[in-house]
């Protein structure tokens, strides 16, 4: 028997799971969260990749060849393969150009060496779904499917100069939805979107959080202290998605009883720069705030340089229009720094007692929750506690046994119709 994970059994005949394809179509686990299409998803293909490859699964990511000083193949570590697949330019392109390219990657896919090789396809976003079903019939393998977010939410709560989704993406959610073998939700309030939006019945739907790595974001050891003021942060995208205008709403607001509070924004422009969160935008709107001065804009970090950026900020702003997952609430509250976040589902799901949830989009709402932390500090003690309680909870090794669990839960089934077919 090798190291592989052994799971479900099906008679008497143990099912493994050795092989593992994921497929991130539009964003690389190489690539810089924060910047581009890089976000969560990045994160949550990289680091539970790494845990199942730890674990002795070898792990396959199809990703599309957006870079060209990339060779084809790139091993992360032992155990990972990241292949670049060739679909079009070997550039960043816009994620509609990239849904152009959709049968290209499937082609070329067929035609890679690894093609029906593996125990379980995993496909991550809608775009990745799209190829996933297809691979899924031809390589007769089974499809667990996670969407990270949803065209369907995403159009119920369009932020100000946001693009609605296009009817194809919504299309082929629901087809994906579907056909695949599971799908994999992030919290709650995404199996009942599914449900409610694609009519999925729950014994197709299995929650599996995303974790936080607990060996980089650790708690602070001192609460943060700055002559120059308390320090907010935002880090993320600049999309309207994510609200960073409203973190400079939220700042100026702040001001008027904490004069000297500053805002820390950590991120890069989101897709192909398009849209009105770019930092010419953010500097120019801190400017008819009257708060220019007191806002710093700074290029996506590496995760290191993240958990320094959380050590240091006295409140964390995560106001987003909509969130599938709060990473960055969960990694904030990992390190010990307070949350003012939005009560939308997906942060609902990991913001507790760590932070401080704010129903709508009200600058002055957000505002004045911040200014409790920063006047109150035994409240904010009482939140960094409990906010590294809830990362403790929050580990990615938590998330791979789910994961290996629903692997093994598949591929036991997809054998039962091998062997019994009809």
């Amino acid at each position: 028997m090798s190291d592989a994970a052994v799971l479900p059994s099906v008679g008497d005949a143990d099912v493994e799971v050795a092989r593992v394809a994921l497929l991130s179509v539009h964003t690389s686990p190489l690539a810089q969260p924060g910047t581009g299409d890089g976000g969560g998803l990045n994160v949550y293909v990289r680091e539970t990749a790494r845990r199942m490859a730890a674990r002795g699964v070898h792990v396959d990511v199809f990703t599309r060849w957006a870079d060209a000083s990339l060779p084809q193949r790139v091993t992360l570590e032992e155990g990972i393969e990241v292949h670049h697949i060739e679909a079009g330019p070997r550039k960043p392109l816009a994620k509609g150009e990239i849904a152009n390219q959709l049968c290209s990657f499937l082609l070329a896919l067929q035609r890679h060496p690894t093609a029906g090789s593996h125990d379980v396809l995993h496909a991550h976003y809608w775009l990745s779904g799209w190829v996933g079903r297809r691979l899924a019939t031809r390589w007769n393998t089974p499809l667990v499917q996670t969407f990270h977010t949803l065209g369907v939410l995403k159009n119920a709560n369009l932020a100000p100069g946001d693009a609605p989704e296009s009817p194809l993406r919504l299309a082929a959610e629901h087809r994906v939805a579907h056909d695949a073998d599971r799908l994999l939700v992030l919290t709650c309030g995404e199996a009942r979107l599914l449900h409610s939006s694609y009519g999925i019945s729950g014994s197709s739907l299995t929650v599996v959080p995303a974790g936080v790595d607990l060996s980089r974001f650790v708690p602070r050891p001192s609460a943060p202290s700055s002559a120059d003021g308390p320090e907010l942060l935002f880090a993320g995208r600049l999309q309207p998605l994510k609200g960073p205008d409203l973190a400079v709403r939220i700042l100026a607001e702040v001001r008027r009883t904490v004069p000297n509070a500053r805002l820390r924004i950590v991120g890069g422009t989101s897709g192909d720069g398009a849209g009105a969160m770019s930092p010419r935008d953010l500097r120019v709107l801190a400017d008819e705030l009257g708060v220019a001065g007191a806002v710093e804009l700074e290029p996506a970090v590496d995760q290191q340089e993240l958990v320094a950026r959380y050590h240091a900020a006295d409140v964390v702003l995560v106001p987003s229009r909509s969130e599938t997952f709060g990473l960055v609430a969960l990694e904030a509250q990992a390190c010990g720094a307070p949350v003012v976040a939005a009560a939308v589902p997906g942060l609902e799901a990991v913001v507790g007692a760590g932070g401080t949830l704010v129903p709508g989009h009200d600058p002055r709402d957000h505002a004045a929750a911040v200014i409790r932390y920063l006047q109150d500090p035994e409240l904010a003690d009482r939140a960094s506690r409990a906010g590294v309680a809830t990362g403790r909870a929050s580990s990615w090794d938590r998330t791979v046994d789910r994961l290996l669990q629903v692997y093994g839960e598949v591929a036991a089934a997809s054998k039962v119709v091998e062997v019994c077919p009809g």
